[in-house]
């Protein structure tokens, strides 16, 4: 039997195992099989592809080539390749291997062969018996990094106020290599919105100055494949001053001409570049005609000459209008964009898993410009020429499956291509037929403490999904959803578990193929508790101490006890006792002071108490005077260096106590006057210390000595010491990166001091960049604030941000780098595919998928479910519709809707929520609530009493919670000695609201029992009394017989019958002095008289009626029901059932209150014979 402990936390199923089950529960939804040797060793899959080396795989020519194809299975697929479209046999080839278990393919060119040998396209197939995955085709290029052609450049020489472009024109390389300018001391040249370089690597002068002259312009290429740098030739530039500068308007150096085009692929980073020459320097300016620049995706670069517009899209397509303006006029060039996109899925095809005679459908359906082209294949070969299935039916986009059978199982390949790329995807089909297998341990024992939920798992798995079943014990009916919550990953789930929970549950798996079944046991345990807690202690010095931790604990449990101080283990000193319920600590001294915790741990829970030690001084005998120290005195600086001094003083006096040790103390006079802050601490023995210091601080000192009983008043403050001013020895601290809107960066930290400032002229230097970009950091200095807001930013980008402080004496160290966020804004994009589960009457579970990551924009704080319950039309004149919100933190994807109202209409939507609000919301989701049982009938009148009949009249429920089917009626007849008589159960028609019993007996009471119906079961029941008229005459008679009992000869016989009992007990009396054995204990307790039994403890059951003046115990025996015994094991109620509140109420005598007051009334036994011995007078009365 295998052992579980649940423990308080575990609420939920484990994540690591969520994903198995999930599929298990779900076979018909497009999930992974997944692959657990231990519990799926038969279970058939075909490939999937799981890793794969890029579309476009440049390698470094002098490593290995690796190229990957990871595929899984069941069997475990064999795999193959393909090289320019025909079978690339790899065992011909000695560099090439194949990796064990796995087609990745090593090529060893590091020992022999060259790497442009193996260029071309390659294709991974991996097969078993079920089908065929291909990956991606993968086109092998190694990287180059070629040399300049070699070239003399002649001196340029050309007069200031002339515009310059000097040409780098890099060798083609792959991938293309990443330009800068730089001189022969390898620092790179100054830009600026006269200098610049443009997109194509040349260096453009809109005007040159005679500090341009110099002999080392040097264009580089860097190669970052193979991290290499090529230079070219240095071009030599003299920049003759000329004595006056013709200004001239604008002219493009590039683009030429007034128009131009530019296309650009979907996704990727618009680059659009205008630089001019002119004196004075021109300035551009962008526009786009008939539209505005997206805020968030636009960006300047290059002084504002290259706009960039990321993550374009086909909106962004139209005519952009450059403007360079100087004093002497403008000039403006047209560039037409135009944005065409490779094809993006819109629905990519999933994983199909279906049973035999099910439907199912693949879609594929992708999107681009132009409209991609869409193609299936089977197994890697054109769907085409594919041998036909009748079970498929091929619809453009979408392959449709009705009947399928087991050789219906492939992998289909989706192909989406136009001229600018394609996707391939795989998805299979797999078709199972798998009776139900429980996958969870059998004779698992779960154990869980009283009041915590439990539950109990039963993973399982099936095709067709098998329904899943709870019984508890041999003999249980089905447990119902009302009292246990089933999940449909098997899982039983009892929400409160008590003392009758424990016992042995069973798990049934059903589907049409067969059943599986599997016992779980459930143990309940009591909780542990501390009952005699540690208590706060003072003691003196050199004494002893105990505390006590006395705990109580479920029997079975092994509990362990453990003592810690100050949250810690304690000290391993032979002072410290523990035995079972002490903790003893002898001879105390002042390091014994602390918190004591006693933590009692079981392998289900833990409980802890603590309690706090004082150690105080032992009183002397006379007892001297005891007091804090007197303050030290004579406080001196010495050794005064730039960040240290020496200070001394005079102790106090001790007043009796010694000194433990000094606290000393400085004030900063130039920033904070008359603030002291704490400086250090020295031992008691010690007179003197040593003080470091920070710079640029005004000091003065002072000293406070401590001993047992507390801390003196300060000594007389020293004299003031002022340090020289440095640079600032720290950074800012609690640097962050927060956006307040969608378009900024809002940097804070926490300034400095002036205490840490160090020197005058405190500044920051905030610097920023783009953790994904290549941008140098921006750099701003600021005053003494703290804060600096960034705008103009994309939304929510991630930003590396870094804060330095700075004064007149110079930086502080480098400052760490923080990242940061961009503003956010509000999500785009609603969750989709809402669907919802009702659980029961008042519970519905709701599952939605998340929403990309990238429509989030900002912080995922959760999803919010507004729920709300339709009105009727009079309803809704009346008041608001009230709306209810539940929201789920973080990525969940399901959620829990509780307290919903039976048979009722609801609708809801689901919104995304990140730190900036709410996204849109979901498609509306109705559903409805199951009926529920109704509540008590509102009222129940009786009217009309007559010698014979009974009129009741009642009002319906008030919450029917579904349509109510008919109401039942219940009554028996009280005698006059309080007993109940038979019931009677009455059927009534639901559209009735007043009903009249006849043929009653005269002068009776009669107690009623009513309740409502519908399909779902029956509903509280509301009681009520009442009596029949009485006739008058047959009291009469009544009357005359009990006169009877006052004749003369029936009081001669019962004197007689008294006199024989009393001569009975003095003959018995004498024989047992005599010694004989009269049995008379043992025939009393074999025949014990019904009246003096007590009523059993757990026995919540009446046999009679019971007024509040009659005391006796109710007789077990007499109040037999004639067709409804009523037995111990049968009931659970108690004395609460019968009360009006939640506690039962007593008179002060101990007679209970009410028995048929109560809102829920147990139905009376039905019967009413008595065994009770009648009396005379009732005697007599039986024969009228």
């Amino acid at each position: 039997m295998q052992l579980k402990i649940m423990m308080p936390k575990k609420k939920h199923l484990s994540a690591s195992r969520a994903p198995l089950i999930l599929f298990l529960c779900q076979m018909l939804s497009a999930l992974e099989v997944p692959l657990d040797p231990k519990l799926l060793e038969d279970l058939v899959q075909p490939p999937t592809i799981t890793q794969q080396s890029p579309k476009d795989y440049i390698i470094d020519p002098r490593e290995n080539i690796v190229i990957q194809c990871e595929a899984k299975g069941k069997p475990p697929p064999s795999f193959s390749w393909t090289r320019n479209g025909t079978h690339f046999d790899i065992d011909k080839d000695p560099l090439v291997t194949m990796k064990s278990g796995s087609g990745t393919l090593t090529v060893n060119i590091m020992s022999e062969g060259k790497a442009e040998t193996y260029e071309g396209v390659y294709q991974c197939t991996a097969r078993n018996e079920r089908g065929a995955a291909i990956s991606n085709n993968i086109v092998i290029r190694p990287s180059r990094s070629p040399l300049w052609t070699k070239e003399k450049f002649e001196r340029i020489t050309l007069r200031s106020g002339q515009s310059l472009v000097l040409p780098c024109r890099p060798p083609v390389g792959l991938p293309p290599p990443i330009i800068f300018w730089m001189d022969n001391s390898f620092q790179r040249l100054p830009q600026s919105e006269r200098v610049s370089q443009g997109l194509n690597g040349d260096l453009y002068f809109s005007n040159v100055l005679p500090e341009d002259t110099r002999e080392d312009y040097i264009c580089y290429a860097r190669f970052n494949h193979t991290q290499t740098i090529q230079q070219k030739q240095p071009i030599s530039v003299k920049v003759i001053s000329a004595k006056s500068h013709r200004e001239r308007p604008p002219t493009f150096l590039t683009p030429e001409g007034n128009a131009s085009r530019k296309e650009e692929l979907r996704g990727n980073v618009l680059s659009l570049e205008c630089i001019a020459e002119g004196l004075p320097t021109p300035i551009i300016y962008w526009i786009k005609e008939d539209g505005t620049l997206p805020i968030n995706r636009t960006f300047y670069r290059n002084f504002k000459k290259t706009l960039q517009i990321v993550q374009v899209t086909e909106a962004d397509s139209g005519n952009y209008q450059c403007i360079a303006k100087n004093a002497l006029g403008a000039i403006h060039h047209i560039i037409s964009v135009t944005v065409k996109a490779a094809p993006y899925w819109i629905i990519a095809p999933q994983n199909l898993v279906l049973s035999p005679g099910e439907d199912g459908t693949l879609i594929c359906r992708a999107n681009g410009n132009p409209k991609p082209r869409i193609s299936w294949l089977l197994n890697g070969v054109p769907i085409e020429i594919a041998p036909d299935d009748p079970s498929r039916k091929i619809d453009g986009d979408t392959i449709i499956f009705s009947n399928v059978q087991e050789r219906s199982s492939a992998v289909y390949q989706c192909n989406a291509s136009n001229e600018y790329g394609y996707l391939l995807a795989n998805a299979f089909v797999n078709v199972l037929a798998e009776p139900p297998r429980i996958l969870t341990s059998a004779d698992t024992l779960y154990q869980v403490i009283a009041n915590r939920p439990a539950l109990l798992d039963c993973a399982f798995f099936g095709s067709p999904l098998p329904t899943i079943e709870w019984f508890k014990g041999a003999k249980g009916s089905a447990l119902r959803e009302d009292i246990y919550v089933l999940h449909e990953n098997g899982t039983l789930e009892i929400p409160v578990a008590q003392k009758d929970s424990t016992g042995t549950y069973t798990c049934v798996a059903r589907n049409k193929l067969g059943m599986a079944k599997n016992d779980i046991h459930l143990e309940i345990k009591d909780p542990t508790r501390i009952i005699k807690q540690p208590e706060y202690a003072v003691v003196q010095r050199g004494s002893t101490v105990s505390f006590e931790c006395i705990v109580k604990h479920d029997h079975t449990l092994i509990p362990t006890v453990m003592w810690l101080k100050d949250h810690r283990e304690l000290p391993s000193d032979g002072r410290f006792t523990v035995d079972k319920d002490h903790l003893v600590v002898a001879d105390v001294n002042d390091d014994d002071g602390g918190t004591y915790t006693c933590v009692a741990n079981t392998t289900l829970d833990n409980v802890s108490a603590s309690a706090v030690l004082r150690v105080v001084a032992p009183t002397p005998t006379p007892a001297p005077i005891y007091d804090v120290p007197n303050p030290p005195f004579d406080l001196e600086l010495t050794d005064q260096l730039d960040r240290s001094v020496q200070l001394s003083w005079t102790p106090g006096d001790d007043n009796n106590s010694p000194i433990s040790k000094f606290i000393i103390e400085y004030e900063d006079a130039m920033h904070e006057p008359g603030l002291w802050h704490h400086q250090t601490e020295v031992p008691g023995a010690q007179t003197t210390a040593q003080l470091k210091l920070s710079p640029y601080v005004n000091y003065s000192f002072r000293v406070m000595a401590v001993n047992s009983l507390g801390r003196s008043l300060p000594s007389e403050a020293s004299e003031q010491y002022l340090t020289k001013a440095a640079e600032p020895d720290k950074n800012p601290t609690a640097v962050e990166g927060l956006g307040s809107e969608p378009d900024n960066l809002v940097i804070t930290w926490k300034p400095l001091n002036g205490f840490e400032s160090n020197g005058p002229g405190l500044q920051y230097k905030v610097s920023w960049r783009q953790k994904d970009g290549d941008d140098e950091w921006t750099s701003m200095v600021v005053a003494d604030v703290s804060k600096y807001i960034v705008s103009g930013t994309p939304t929510f980008v991630p930003y590396l941000i870094k804060v330095q402080a700075l004064n007149d004496a110079g930086f502080a160290p480098e400052p760490a780098v923080v990242l940061g966020h961009s503003g956010e804004d509000l999500p785009m994009v609603a969750p989709g595919n809402v669907h919802v589960n009702v659980v029961n009457s008042t519970l519905a579970e709701v599952h939605w998928d998340p929403v990309p990551l990238k429509s989030i924009r900002g912080h995922l704080q959760g999803y919010r479910i507004y729920y709300w319950k339709a009105q009727s039309s009079s309803t809704r004149n009346r008041r608001h519709i009230e709306k209810k919100i539940l929201t789920f933190q973080g990525s969940k994807t399901h959620g829990m809707l509780p307290g919903l109202e039976p048979f009722s209409h609801y609708t809801l939507n689901v919104r995304v929520v990140n730190g900036k609000g709410e996204g849109p919301a979901s498609p509306d989701r109705v559903f409805n609530t199951p009926e529920g049982v109704p509540s008590a009938p509102s009222s129940l009148k009786i009217v009309n009493p007559t010698l014979d009949s009974l009129t009741l009249e009642w009002e319906p429920p008030s919450h029917p919670n579904g349509v109510l089917t008919e109401y039942t009626l219940k009554y028996q007849p009280i005698n006059s000695t309080h007993e109940l008589g038979p019931l009677v159960d009455l059927k009534i028609p639901a559209n009735k609201t007043r009903w009249t019993l006849k043929n009653l007996n005269f002068s009776t009471r009669y107690k009623f029992y009513f309740y409502a119906q519908t399909a779902a079961g029956s509903g509280n029941q509301i009681t009520e009394e009442a009596i029949t008229t009485v006739d008058e005459g047959k009291m009469a008679m009544a009357s005359r017989q009990v006169d009877i009992a006052t004749q003369g000869w029936f009081i001669g016989l019962m004197c007689a019958v008294a006199l024989l009992i009393l001569i009975l007990l003095i003959v018995c009396f004498i024989r047992r002095n005599k010694g004989g054995k009269y049995p008379v204990k043992e025939k009393e307790d074999a025949h014990a008289d019904p009246e003096i039994q007590p009523m059993k403890e757990d026995d919540g059951t009446f046999g009679e009626y019971s007024d509040a003046e009659d005391h006796k115990p109710l007789k077990k025996g007499s109040r037999t029901p004639s067709d409804r015994t009523v037995k111990k094991e049968d009931s659970d109620d108690s004395l609460v059932d019968y009360g009006e509140g939640v506690n039962g109420q007593f008179n002060e005598d101990g007679s209970f209150i009410g028995q048929y007051s109560g809102k829920k009334e147990k139905e009376p036994a039905e019967g009413n014979e008595s065994s009770e011995a009648p009396s005379p007078v009732n005697a007599m009365n039986s024969f009228v």
